[in-house]
């Protein structure tokens, strides 16, 4: 007998990064990693995990939103094809009425991706597989029937997809194996953060290198002065062939941006992470001709529409898809699919609560099954929080190693989830007594 989906839990789940500084940028200055957190579940024990990445207030918005999204998944049958992740997608982002709040953007979109995510989790567990490895095994077919083409088809047809799908099907399983054997490039942004001082940008930088990290990635983005010092640093510390990143998190104005790289490029600086607002097609496009270093962005890119433009545009040398931002695997397929279509690489933003463990799976299956390539392509490592995951995302000399449990990598740990709800679980507690004490 078909399961259905019998329980949806959401939890406010946060952890007090802004303590140590850690996270902290140009433009978020003292953030809490927090998750807004769904658990679905059947009948016979199977479970589902998904979630969306903030940084502290509002998460509870995010848990609203997805609370919403219940009535459109209790007494649903648990899904298991490619027909039936499908399904759920376009139920979810197609919702009349929840459409008017985006649409396809905002809180109710990621949230929305939070509920897909958590269904993929649930599907690959049950198959016995990882996320990438189930969405590897599927056929071209298959596969192009998850992607939404609704505002795509200008720029990639299902026929153009289905063929770059076919094209990379020869060599699959050698490259899964290769993937199995060697795991994933990785890059580090565990130095850079901006509220570390230099003598420890240095040491992290440093450790990083020896690790075998190949990349590394500073915040820049509120003083210029300080980011060239913070630069300079950083590239005595690594030496000349060590790739270091910058990420202005959306802090500039073009006219600021084309100023501010005038004064890193001495340094090298391998890109410039989301230069300006995410939503300025036009503005991307200025700074990547305005000045000698690549762009890279889509952290905070809202849908698969403005990864589409983006690309037309010409706006971006690196795409950087993010796990928890669009509606879930579905439409980041849609995305992977464009930027194969359209020949930039891509490199997932990772970092935040849980990033790592899920877009790993995304960048994997991109390798094994759409370009075929992780040829100057990395994944994002942040050392952040991965010991409250049961399946938590594993580096080894500098590359991400090849989940093998079922499922997706999104489980918290339970006695996680309790310590850190908010605002009544104890680690919250505990603060606002000691907040009240030295008042």
């Amino acid at each position: 007998m078909r399961q259905t989906v019998t329980a949806f839990e959401v939890h406010d789940v946060r952890f007090p990064t802004s303590e140590r500084m850690d996270g902290s940028d140009a433009m978020h200055p003292d953030p809490d990693y927090s998750a807004a957190y769904v658990v679905l579940r059947t009948r016979d024990g199977a479970e589902g995990h998904g979630f969306v990445f903030t940084i502290g207030r509002g998460n509870e918005v995010t848990a609203a939103a997805i609370e919403a999204l219940r009535p459109h998944v209790i007494g649903r049958p648990a899904p298991r094809t490619a027909q039936d992740l499908a399904a759920l997608h376009r139920g979810l982002t197609h919702d009349s009425q929840l459409r008017w709040l985006g649409p396809e953007k905002g809180v109710t979109h990621m949230a929305a991706g939070a509920v897909v995510n958590a269904a993929w989790d649930l599907a690959a567990t049950v198959a016995g597989l990882p996320v990438w490895e189930f969405l590897a095994t599927m056929t071209p077919e298959e596969l192009v029937s998850l992607v939404d083409f609704r505002y795509l088809t200008d720029a990639l047809t299902p026929a153009e997809a289905l063929a770059i799908l076919r094209a990379a099907e020869p060599g699959r399983a050698e490259r899964a194996a290769r993937l199995r054997a060697e795991g994933y490039p990785a890059y580090t942004t565990t130095p850079g953060w901006l509220g570390y001082d230099d003598a420890k940008l240095v040491r992290l930088a440093k450790e990083a290198v020896a690790d075998g990290f190949g990349q590394i990635k500073l915040k820049v983005g509120a003083d210029l002065d300080d980011d060239v010092r913070r630069l300079r640093l950083a590239r005595d510390a690594v030496g000349p062939s060590v790739r270091i990143a910058v990420d202005a998190n959306q802090r500039w104005d073009v006219p600021d941006a084309l100023r501010w790289m005038a004064a890193l490029a001495p340094y090298a600086p391998h890109w410039i992470e989301e230069p300006t607002s995410p939503d300025d097609i036009l503005g991307h496009a200025a700074i990547r001709a305005g000045q000698p270093v690549k762009v890279a962005t889509g952290e905070h890119t809202a849908n698969r529409v403005l990864f589409k433009q983006l690309l037309q545009a010409g706006a971006v040398d690196f795409v950087q898809i993010d796990a928890a931002r669009v509606a879930g695997v579905n439409e980041n397929l849609a995305i992977l699919l464009l930027a194969a279509k359209y020949g930039v690489p891509v490199c997932p933003h990772a970092g935040g609560v849980g990033l790592c463990e899920l877009v790993q799976h995304l960048a994997m299956f991109d390798y094994v099954a759409v370009s075929g390539t992780w040829e100057d392509r990395v994944i994002e490592y942040v050392d952040h929080l991965h010991e409250h995951f049961t399946d938590p995302a594993v580096i080894d000399s500098g590359r991400y190693v090849a989940p093998r449990a079922p499922g997706f990598s999104a489980r918290m740990r339970p006695e996680s989830v309790d310590a850190h709800r908010y605002p009544d679980g104890p680690v919250w507690r505990a603060r606002r007594t000691l907040t009240e004490v030295t008042a």
